[in-house]
């Protein structure tokens, strides 16, 4: 019997991530040409970082395939991750937003590739389209929701709660907009935007599983009930 294959990387071009984009779309046309004409792309290996903490970031980012995680190293090497975006998702603008170093380090989780939007070209939407600067006030606005709700399940919910919660967050439409519950995310993946390890990840993800809440399959992770899985990470 042949073993099963892994399901293939969602996978978009510049055009498709554009073309998706509630903030794109929201865009005259002029700006929508001038957008196409500044972005590049940028391919970012497994374990490979997109920015550094104390760099300067010269760039918004948008994931076009792959995984990237934010996360903080300690002087001792201890690691705090904060969230992950994954396909389809916008980030950065925060730092955009502050003009200061980066305070994070953004790392690829597995192959990935993003798109990257000139500073100068981020900068002149937020000043010549009204929509942009409503998209990002409430980009930003969740997105303080999100890692306040964190900062409270790091200290106050088990294991098990803090696995729902991070898949929750996978399909947060901050994260992933394009509202798959189909995660292509590995056991291994979720334990560390959860930062605990692998085994207390897998023994939790099992418990959701026996309740009904995700399908655990070759690949990925199906969210059954997301209902469930929101109760339970509050």
């Amino acid at each position: 019997m042949s073993r099963p294959q892994r399901p293939p990387s969602t996978s978009l071009s510049l055009d498709e991530l554009l073309n998706q984009s509630a903030w794109f779309t929201a865009l005259d046309a002029a700006a929508q040409r001038q957008v196409r004409a500044d972005a590049s792309e940028r391919v970012v290996a497994l374990g490979q970082s997109l920015g550094h903490h104390g760099e300067r970031q010269h760039a918004w980012f948008g994931v076009l395939e792959g995984l990237i995680k934010w996360s903080i190293t300690a002087a001792d090497g201890r690691t705090l991750t904060l969230g992950g975006q994954s396909v389809g998702s916008w980030f950065g603008e925060g730092t955009l937003l502050r003009d200061a170093p980066r305070q994070s380090d953004l790392i690829a989780l597995r192959h990935s590739r993003v798109v990257q939007l000139p500073r100068h070209t981020f900068d002149w939407l937020r000043q010549q389209q009204p929509s942009f600067t409503d998209y990002l006030l409430r980009q930003v606005n969740e997105r303080l929701h999100w890692f306040m709700g964190n900062l409270v399940a790091r200290g106050l919910l088990d294991t098990d709660s803090q696995v729902a919660r991070a898949l929750v967050g996978m399909v947060h439409p901050l994260i992933n907009p394009r509202g798959e519950r189909h995660l292509q995310l590995s056991q291994e993946e979720l334990a560390n935007l959860v930062a605990v390890s692998r085994q207390s990840c897998n023994a939790a993800l099992m418990r959701l599983k026996e309740a009904g809440l995700v399908r655990i399959e070759y690949g990925g992770i199906f969210v059954l009930d997301l209902p469930g899985l929101q109760q339970l990470a509050q």
